[in-house]
């Protein structure tokens, strides 16, 4: 007769205890294990003078890359972060500053292991002032049996702030295009003023209005108006 041992008894009990362990330890490795993560931090200038406008800056954001546990990891949360950068001192011309990203608040377990770039270069320019002339921007034509009668921008000047070669290169600045195609009377738009690139910007942000006159052709001779013209000012102011 044939004789042997027989396979010992199966406990499921054991079996689940044994996985519920196997699942612990490797949450508790998985949160204590290093590892490391990217992300960028806009740069914010803080200490601005007055008398100086922002014209270049060599990147907008620093790369930075940390390490520390999956767990504190988790904590690092990128959109609550900013890297700022004292220009207080800034003088016209190119400033450069060195990047240290060792002074933010980084969760505990995490530090900061690489940032890219290392310097930041800011470019300054004093601020200049300078009242111009608004021109509206036309095109097309009235409608067939009319033409234009006059046009009126109110205000005829605005004051244009920023940096001082540029503010002081413009004459006269322009609003966006205005369609007079079919139009048949008299209409006033309020529109925006198109003042392209470059760190210029108004100083009065409130609506500019055109005036578009058209009379039946045989009417008078086509005019140009610019009423309600402020008193006399100073042209530009450094």
């Amino acid at each position: 007769m044939a004789s042997g041992r027989g396979f010992p008894s199966f406990r499921p009990g054991l079996l689940a205890l044994a996985l519920a362990i196997a699942i612990f330890l490797w949450g508790i490795a998985s949160g204590t294990s290093s590892a490391e993560r990217g992300f960028d931090v806009p740069i914010e200038l803080t200490g601005l003078a007055d008398g100086l406008v922002v014209t270049d800056q060599s990147v907008d954001s620093i790369n930075i890359r940390v390490m520390g546990s999956r767990a504190a990891l988790r904590n690092v949360t990128p959109e609550r972060y900013t890297y700022a950068i004292d220009v207080s001192g800034g003088k016209p011309g190119v400033a450069v500053y060195d990047v240290d990203v060792s002074r933010i608040d980084w969760p505990h377990g995490a530090r900061p292991v690489s940032r890219s770039p290392s310097r930041v270069q800011v470019r300054f320019e004093k601020r200049g002032r300078k009242a111009v002339s608004v021109r509206a921007d036309l095109e097309g034509q009235p409608a067939p049996g009319f033409k234009l009668q006059g046009v009126r921008v109110n205000p005829p000047k605005l004051w244009l702030e920023g940096a001082r070669s540029q503010v002081m290169r413009l004459t006269e600045i322009v609003t966006e295009p205005i369609n007079l195609s079919g139009v048949k009377a008299d209409e006033e738009k309020e529109v925006r003023i198109n003042l392209g690139g470059g760190t210029v910007w108004l100083e009065d942000t409130s609506p500019v209005k055109v005036l578009v006159r058209v009379e039946p052709e045989g009417g008078g001779p086509v005019a140009e108006e610019a009423e309600g013209s402020p008193p006399a000012e100073p042209e530009s102011e450094s």
